[in-house]
């Protein structure tokens, strides 16, 4: 397994060792002892799966405020994503940026989301299904998000604003200056 730390350090692109042959291949998809050594010790609580039928739904911009956090570790065993975290940590030197990996099942890639991020992403292909573990339970009272399409975040999605696919929620999300997160920045 491959742990890769991005443009913002402590989200981390994880490539696992795929084993093929004429069958098809194994993959260790998730090793506790490998993740602590490269990221920390992290406790996940619930495991979510999604399907996004057409090319060009958003998910996002996602995540639960304290005491309720949740860090993510998202990967697509179906189709391929544009996956995309966002710093919302308080006086963090990165606050506002964000971080892209394109996840599909074909690459086998996951993308590890700390708490102290907003989390989303764009479907590639049709039919894409998105697992993740999280580190927190669902909690409605503690749930936020993030206008996906901000120009303060100067995402650059991989659909047309005009053609892409939401729910309610997040198409009246608040923009990152409206944003109210209880995330500080810990050097």
């Amino acid at each position: 397994m491959q742990f890769e730390p991005t443009s913002i350090p402590s989200v981390v692109l994880i490539t696992p060792k795929r084993h093929g042959d004429a069958r098809g291949y194994f993959m260790e998809s998730f090793r506790a002892d490998m993740f602590e050594a490269e990221v920390g010790p992290i406790t996940f609580v619930q495991d979510n799966q999604s399907l996004s039928a057409e090319v060009g739904t958003v998910r996002g911009l996602h995540f639960q405020l304290n005491p309720r956090a949740q860090g993510k570790l998202v990967r697509c065993i179906a189709g391929a994503i544009l996956d995309i975290a966002v710093d919302i940590r308080q006086g963090s030197p990165t606050f506002g940026q964000h971080v892209t990996a394109e996840l599909s099942a074909d690459n086998g890639c996951q993308l590890w989301v700390p708490v102290g991020f907003a989390h989303g992403f764009c479907t590639l292909e049709p039919d894409s299904i998105i697992s993740y573990k999280v580190t927190d339970y669902y909690s409605p009272e503690h749930d936020r998000g993030l206008l996906w399409n901000d120009p303060d975040l100067g995402i650059d999605w991989p659909v047309d604003p005009q053609k892409a696919i939401l729910s309610a929620k997040d198409q009246v999300q608040p923009r990152l200056a409206d944003v109210v997160s209880n995330f500080a920045y810990a050097a």
